[in-house]
């Protein structure tokens, strides 16, 4: 199964983030993630977002910050956040009700792409295979959903990655 579109989704009802996975055969994948499953999630993000070789070999901590926020920048620039999700008709391949979301693992596949894994109590897993582009995708759509939630938490990235006011606001002569 290839990935052909994300969705989360904050429901208010139930207190949990839908995580909807559509694939290019026309299957989807329904995941409910809880406040406690995105509080352990984001840190792995994070890591995964981190370990990129460019940014790794930054000796400087600024400077891997810095290069942090410009590939977080430019992937967002390549994701296609335009398109709404499609509602259509798909196969539920583990049932039509979203599968609670107890463990989330981290992994490399053969080729050296993130494996994110989702696993409930019992039952299927979910393996979602993450370039760097998907992977910075799925951290900003993360970001904005759980502003909504009103969660409190909060969702950062490593100083210095996200430019914030009184930083670009500054004029150095």
């Amino acid at each position: 199964m290839n990935l052909h579109q994300l969705r989360i989704d904050f429901d208010a009802e139930h207190d949990r983030l839908l995580l909807c996975i559509a694939t290019s055969d026309e299957k989807e994948l329904l995941l409910w993630l809880t406040r406690r499953c995105v509080r352990l999630l984001w840190p792995l993000l994070v890591e995964l977002v981190k370990s990129d070789p460019r940014i790794v070999l930054q000796s400087d901590p600024e400077a891997r910050a810095a290069l942090l926020g410009f590939e977080h920048e430019k992937a967002l620039s390549q994701a296609d956040f335009s398109r709404s999700y499609e509602e259509a008709a798909r196969e539920r391949p583990l049932g039509s009700e979203p599968i609670l979301v107890s463990r989330v693992t981290t992994s490399t596949d053969e080729s050296g792409s993130h494996v994110l894994s989702f696993a409930p109590g019992s039952g299927h897993q979910v393996n979602l295979t993450l370039d760097q582009t998907l992977l910075h995708s799925l951290c900003g759509l993360l970001r904005k959903v759980v502003v909504s939630a009103d969660w409190d938490l909060e969702l950062a990235l490593p100083q210095g990655a996200v430019p914030d006011a009184a930083r670009v606001a500054r004029t150095i002569n």
